[in-house]
């Protein structure tokens, strides 16, 4: 990106305003796609977590910590800085959660149940359908709800996975 921005001081001290704009929309490009590799990398922690709680059927502190933690930095990243729209927005989820969803089941196989599973087994164990219908649940809360208002959501959404109402109530 340093050599665009000098090419780009370079071609507006030479009047060179088309190459300049070229400039600015590949700097634009850019910035899109390293938001969108971020919010990527939140999703797989969203999924990883989910599927832990569908493979373990329990809900951990440390794991309610992360699903809130990736929801709240979608939420954030994915808004654009005009406050008005959305790199993802909501029906457009699918193509990342098919990107994602294999490669979580796989970093998943290291952490589930102590390991007790490769991931060739936890690939054929785990039920994607329900873990993307409930990222999906999780992620639509940062299209109806401000940042304030985010973390409750989440906590009430919590509560309806495996062990929240046990997590809810501090029952281990």
């Amino acid at each position: 990106m340093t050599q665009e921005l000098i090419d780009l001081k370079k071609s507006i001290l030479e009047g060179r305003y088309a190459d300049a704009l070229v400039i600015v929309d590949e700097l634009e490009g850019m910035s899109k796609q390293a938001i969108l590799r971020n919010i990527q990398a939140y999703l797989r922690i969203l999924l990883i977590h989910l599927i832990k709680n569908q493979l373990e059927q329990r809900l951990t502190g440390s794991w309610v910590a992360s699903i809130r933690n990736s929801v709240r930095e979608i939420k954030k990243l994915n808004i654009k800085d005009n406050k008005k729209s959305y790199y993802i927005n909501l029906n457009e989820w699918d193509t990342y959660m098919e990107d994602e969803i294999e490669a979580a089941v796989r970093d998943t196989s290291v952490e589930v149940l102590n390991g007790m599973y490769n991931e060739f087994q936890l690939v054929e164990m785990v039920d994607r359908k329900q873990i993307i219908q409930t990222a999906l649940k999780f992620l639509a809360l940062t299209y109806s709800y401000s940042t304030k208002e985010l973390p409750a959501a989440v906590a009430e959404t919590l509560t309806q996975l495996v062990g929240g109402e046990d997590w809810k109530a501090g029952r281990r």
